[in-house]
């Protein structure tokens, strides 16, 4: 059962404010005078407002492209936003001294997607988790073991998996022993960014277990990114639809998931085979037709106007809908939901 975390006694652990990161590729010398190129700007997240609960899985869903992943990793600081702020325990992140900053990265990790390329192959599994616990400030070889041995118990390895290098494991294997390294540095938040995409579908429901019970073993709090929804509506209790940069709708799970409002999370939801006992899927999938814009090719008004199949005129292809609330704790950013 999903906990009530709705409440507006709830604190906010991560708050997003008006977040944009824009890369910016400049034309080589000779394209610049020969070929009169312009700059590139791809718009990767257009101005993202969200809050993160404490205590609470948010899960973050959207096609490829659609800026998800680069979210995530501006909340744990591996992307500093071109405008915009993340606000940690009511901190700006970028304005934290040093010793506020170390802690910031303690209390802050993430898990990334593929199992096979985040760890370093020519380490042990000793030599991986040792390093966020020197981060941390123990050294002494004793007591890291002890730590190192509880953590491999907690995500499902064992004492003699410690001397192994990450060849010797399986795919499923690989990803806990990324998930004891995150815990390693002790944190308060992850951001999963698709943890379980790489993964048989088998050892998926393992892992998503799995990270279900260490977030009540260690009150974590996490941003869980992924394209599956079946997934998400698993394990979030709250999620939020991106498209091209933007936050499309955002309501608990259950609400979002029997009543889409928004027709880019209605085209997402047809998408899933019906499935009558949670009340969730489409019995008749919806087909997107027309062009699909990039982020450096963005259209005027909504992002989603040329895919649209509920478009109402020249205000979806000439102003953007800001994101709002439409009933308690949904949000939607669209001119035909008002």
């Amino acid at each position: 059962m999903r906990e009530n975390i709705l409440s507006d006694n709830n604190d906010i652990l991560i708050r997003m404010k008006k977040v944009k990161k824009y890369f910016i590729k400049s034309p080589s010398f000779l394209g610049g005078i020969l070929a009169k190129q312009k700059k590139i700007i791809l718009k990767a997240v257009d101005g993202v407002d969200l809050q993160i609960r404490k205590g609470e899985i948010l899960g973050l869903v959207g096609e490829s492209g659609s800026g998800k992943t680069t979210l995530g990793k501006i909340v744990v600081n591996l992307y500093k936003p071109t405008e915009g702020s993340i606000i940690y325990k009511g901190e700006d992140v970028y304005n934290l001294n040093k010793v506020e900053s170390k802690k910031f990265r303690s209390e802050v990790q993430i898990i990334f997607q593929n199992p096979y390329s985040s760890l370093n192959p020519r380490k042990s599994v000793r030599e991986i988790i040792a390093v966020p616990l020197q981060k941390r400030g123990i050294t002494n070889s004793s007591e890291q073991q002890d730590i190192m041995f509880d953590l491999l118990y907690r995500v499902g390895l064992s004492d003699h998996d410690i001397k192994k290098y990450p060849h010797q494991f399986s795919g499923g294997q690989r990803q806990r022993i990324s998930i004891a390294r995150a815990l390693a540095m002790n944190p308060e938040f992850i951001v999963a960014d698709e943890p379980v995409s790489a993964l048989d579908v088998s050892i998926q429901a393992q892992i998503i277990s799995l990270l279900e019970k260490l977030k009540e073993d260690f009150n974590l709090t996490y941003l869980f990114i992924s394209h599956d929804l079946n997934v998400v509506y698993y394990i979030s209790d709250r999620v939020a639809v991106m498209y091209l940069g933007k936050i499309m709708e955002l309501a608990s799970t259950e609400e979002l998931y029997k009543f889409p409002l928004h027709p880019y999370t209605q085209a997402l939801l047809s998408a899933i085979p019906t499935l009558d006992r949670r009340g969730i899927g489409r019995k008749k999938r919806i087909l997107l037709k027309g062009r699909v814009p990039t982020p450096i090719d963005l259209p005027p008004g909504c992002p989603f106007q040329t895919r649209c199949f509920a478009k109402i005129g020249n205000i979806c292809e000439e102003t953007a809908p800001p994101l709002i609330e439409i009933s308690k704790n949904h949000w939607v950013a669209c001119h035909r939901v008002r």
